[in-house]
């Protein structure tokens, strides 16, 4: 149920999802060593600390294909940044 909660939030807002993960469950603690860290990513970028946290293993760390999650959400965050500033060049012009 837990999961479901989660992929709901992230198509709603990253930042939604990762307060979740924050909130109910130890995922964000393990993943990042600081906590500056994962709020600096909360921040700045959120698709990317989400698929970071949830492709992290607590021994191995990301490994594999968790890369290409995390590269992934690398570049929804580019495309909302570039997404952003259309609209806002729209909205002036």
């Amino acid at each position: 149920m837990g999961c479901c909660l989660i992929v709901i939030a992230s198509w709603l807002s990253p930042r939604l999802a990762l307060f979740l993960l924050w909130l109910f469950g130890d995922r964000l603690t393990i993943a990042f060593e600081s906590f500056w860290m994962g709020f600096l990513g909360f921040l700045i970028l959120p698709w990317t600390t989400l698929f970071y946290a949830l492709a992290y293993a607590p021994i191995a760390g990301v490994r594999g294909i968790g890369w290409l999650f995390v590269a992934t959400g690398l570049v929804f965050d580019i495309m909302s940044w570039g997404s952003g500033g259309k609209q806002y060049n729209d909205r002036n012009s």
